[in-house]
């Protein structure tokens, strides 16, 4: 998968927006208005995983803690091709999926969730 590969799979994604709030070279996916996926300029991509999934990727080297964003429980494969499709598209579907439930009821409502 590319950076425009991760775009298609994110956008297809209830309610998922695209911007930029770091400069066109970062990708930043959001859910009712917070990030769940971004891509960097330099190729890497960074998402948010459940605590489990956090120590076991990151324990047995299959992905790093997310620079900046670690303590909050993300992600970090310094290339989008380090795994392949359909287990990254997975994982950013479950990314999505934990952010967006951590919306209000209300927000929810509002976006169809």
């Amino acid at each position: 998968m590319d950076r425009a590969g991760v775009g298609k799979v994110c956008l297809a994604l209830p309610a998922a927006t695209l911007d930029h709030p770091f400069g066109d070279h970062h990708d930043a996916y959001r859910v009712g208005g917070k990030m769940f996926a971004m891509v960097g300029e330099q190729g890497g991509v960074s998402f948010k995983v459940s605590d489990i999934a956090y120590e076991v990727l990151t324990e047995s080297g299959h992905a790093r803690p997310a620079p900046y964003l670690a303590r909050a429980g993300w992600v970090n494969l310094p290339q989008i091709d380090d795994w392949a499709d359909d287990e990254l598209a997975e994982h950013l579907a479950i990314a999505h999926s934990i952010v967006a439930a951590k919306l209000t009821r209300k927000a929810r409502a509002a976006l169809g969730l």
